[in-house]
């Protein structure tokens, strides 16, 4: 293998998004997922469904639904806050 072969070899999967520019989308959107599995996790954890979620939050199950999809980035801090306050749980946030 010559060394042109080898080119890509030893580079981090971090240098690859950034190489290509997408490394902060990339970053933003894992988040939002690994944000609604933990808080689906703990909803289980405790019992709640989405609408018993809802009647908790006092909003709409349609904002539950939002708010745990993985895909969808328009929730509000207000609305973390508020579900980590239901579920019994602590929102934070660094910025590094």
């Amino acid at each position: 293998m010559t060394t042109q072969d080898r080119s890509g070899i030893g580079s981090t999967f971090q240098d690859f998004l950034e190489e290509e520019g997408i490394a902060h989308e990339v970053r933003g959107i894992a988040t939002k997922k690994l944000l609604a599995a933990m808080l689906e996790a703990e909803m289980q954890k405790r019992g709640l469904n989405r609408s018993s979620m809802a009647r908790e939050m006092q909003t709409s199950r349609a904002q539950i639904q939002r708010l745990l999809d993985p895909e969808n980035d328009s929730v509000t801090l207000t609305t973390l806050q508020r579900a980590a306050r239901i579920l019994g749980k602590e929102l934070r946030i660094e910025l590094v």
